[in-house]
């Protein structure tokens, strides 16, 4: 979700191969390479080319990792609102003062951020209060029955977070949810409480995107992070994007015809998809699919699985 503050808008083949000194044979069973070692001590783990190691009777089993990459926003996606809104309920007084307000400047976000962190400390708001607050804020509409899904499914999908929000706060949410143990990586701003007990924030990096906001720009994460897990050996067929914000139109330009996109209907992503379509179609390459409810990501997603089998 792209962050603005809420007085701004009314309501972020398995292709190694054993080694010989290593190995008396190699046999394949379905999706794994169960490697016999000739002694206890020779076991290799393969993860250093992506793929996960399971030790049983005296074997090495390298499991293929997803073919899937799955990518979720947080604010107004996985959750039903803006968290940088919500926290503000544990203000004594449920609003910011104008002075405060005022101080947000286009681009900048998370250093605004940070000044309405230090007044709602200076108003005596602890870490129960924020964690209360990320607890209870609601998942989005079908959303629960999505990761339900996925959690059958993490053999298939890889699933990881991008947002502008904070880590203690997407922790929060997605722990009381149940869902934390999903994602394989969450990248977002730093936080944490300092010694007075006030909330800290921080930019997650620099760069050189004009689109993003000072403090992060989602496609550098997300090919930064496709070249690393390629490196290691994870190399997937597509790529799936859930999001709702215009730092999630971003991320989405890098992503090739075979992938797919989830923009939030009437949300700022979906509408820079269809501006870009009109004025300079077939420059977007993803597939579309718009969403009201995460149960039409499902279903798509259902479907795909449906196709490989």
């Amino acid at each position: 979700m792209q962050r603005v503050p809420c007085s701004v808008l009314s309501t972020s083949n398995f292709k190694g191969s054993a080694k010989r000194p290593y190995a008396d044979s190699v046999s394949h069973t379905g999706q794994c390479t169960v490697v016999t070692t000739k002694a206890l001590k020779m076991k290799r783990c393969f993860e250093g080319i992506g793929l996960q190691c399971l030790l049983k009777n005296g074997n090495v089993v390298a499991t293929q990792p997803p073919k899937y990459l799955l990518i979720f926003d947080f604010d107004e996606t996985i959750i039903n609102e803006n968290s940088d809104d919500s926290v503000l309920w544990a203000l004594p007084g449920k609003q910011l003062p104008e002075s405060i307000r005022q101080t947000y400047r286009e681009g900048f976000y998370n250093e605004y951020m940070q000044r309405v962190l230090k007044y709602m400390g200076d108003q005596g708001v602890k870490m129960a209060d924020f964690k209360a607050v990320y607890e209870n804020i609601p998942l989005s509409p079908g959303m629960s029955g999505l990761f339900q899904f996925l959690s059958k499914q993490q053999d298939h999908f890889e699933i990881i977070l991008m947002s502008d929000a904070n880590m203690f706060g997407i922790e929060c949410a997605l722990k009381a949810a149940g869902t934390y143990s999903l994602f394989r990586k969450i990248f977002s701003n730093p936080s944490g409480f300092d010694k007075r007990g006030y909330f800290t924030l921080g930019p997650y990096h620099s760069h050189n995107c004009p689109r993003c906001p000072a403090n992060m720009c989602k496609r550098k994460i997300l090919t930064e992070y496709l070249a690393d897990r390629a490196q290691e050996g994870a190399r997937f067929e597509r790529v799936f994007y859930v999001g709702d914000g215009a730092n999630d139109f971003c991320p989405s330009l890098a992503m090739k015809f075979t992938d797919v996109a989830f923009p939030r209907k009437g949300y700022p992503m979906h509408q820079l998809i269809l501006e870009m379509e009109k004025s300079q179609p077939g420059k977007y390459q993803a597939a579309v699919v718009p969403w009201d409810s995460a149960v039409e990501v499902c279903s798509y997603l259902q479907e795909i699985l449906k196709k490989k089998c």
